[in-house]
C-alpha cells in the first residue's frame, strides 16, 4: 500500500497543468452533463483537444485519435442539445432487446478490432482496450441523444478503464476513472428522476 501511495504522489507531482487542465475540465463535464447543462459539450471539447495533443506527444495515437473523434463529437452533442430544431430534447430510454442487440453488436465490433490490433500489437489487455474504446464511441452518442441508459454503459467501461489504467500502471488516471465511476450513478439517478417524472406525467 506504501508503494502504492508513493507511486501516486510521484505521479501527481509529475504532472504537467495542460493535464491538471483536461482532468478538471472532464470532471466538469460529466458532472454538467448530469445535470443537462448544453456547457458540458465546451467542457468535452476542451478536455478532449487537450488529451489529443497529450496523447500524441507521447506517442500513443490511437489514444489521440479516440480523442479526437470525441471532440468532433462534443460539436455533435452540442448541436442535438442546443440548436437542432424538431426535436425532443428530453431524457428518452430504449428497450432491454434494444439494449441486448447494442451489446452483441458492440461485442462483435469490438472482437473484430481486437484482432486486427492483434496483428500489429502485443499487449496483454488489447482486448479489454479495444472493447472500451468501441463501447465508449457508442455510448458517446447515445449521450449526445440523451438515452437515459448510457450511464449504465459508463459505469461498466470506467470500472474496466479502473482495472486496465491499474494493471498498465497509470495509477493517476486509474482514480480518476474510479471517480468517474461514482459520477456515472450521479448522472443515471438525475436522468432517471426527469424521466420518471415525465412518464408519469404522460401516464
Amino acid at each position: 500500500m506504501e508503494q502504492i501511495l508513493s507511486q501516486l504522489v510521484e505521479q501527481i507531482v509529475a504532472t504537467s497543468l495542460a493535464e491538471w487542465l483536461a482532468v478538471v475540465l472532464a470532471i466538469a463535464y460529466v458532472l454538467l452533463a448530469a445535470r443537462q447543462s448544453a456547457w458540458c459539450w465546451l467542457a468535452a471539447l476542451t478536455s478532449t483537444a487537450i488529451y489529443t495533443w497529450l496523447f500524441w506527444q507521447v506517442a500513443l495515437p490511437f489514444q489521440s485519435a479516440l480523442n479526437l473523434f470525441y471532440m468532433v463529437m462534443a460539436v455533435y452533442g452540442y448541436w442535438q442539445w442546443h440548436h437542432k430544431p424538431g426535436e425532443d430534447k428530453s431524457v428518452q430510454s430504449r428497450s432491454l432487446s434494444w439494449h441486448v442487440l447494442a451489446v452483441f453488436g458492440l461485442t462483435a465490433v469490438a472482437v473484430g478490432l481486437g484482432k486486427l490490433a492483434a496483428t500489429q500489437f502485443n499487449s496483454e489487455y488489447l482486448w479489454l482496450d479495444a472493447a472500451i474504446n468501441v463501447f465508449s464511441v457508442a455510448t458517446t452518442f447515445m449521450v449526445a441523444h440523451k438515452i437515459l441508459q448510457n450511464w449504465i454503459y459508463w459505469f461498466v467501461i470506467n470500472t474496466a478503464a479502473v482495472f486496465l489504467y491499474w494493471q498498465s500502471g497509470l495509477i493517476l488516471s486509474a482514480c480518476l476513472f474510479l471517480g468517474y465511476v461514482g459520477f456515472s450513478v450521479y448522472g443515471y439517478n438525475q436522468w432517471k428522476q426527469e424521466w420518471s417524472e415525465r412518464y408519469l406525467t404522460n401516464s
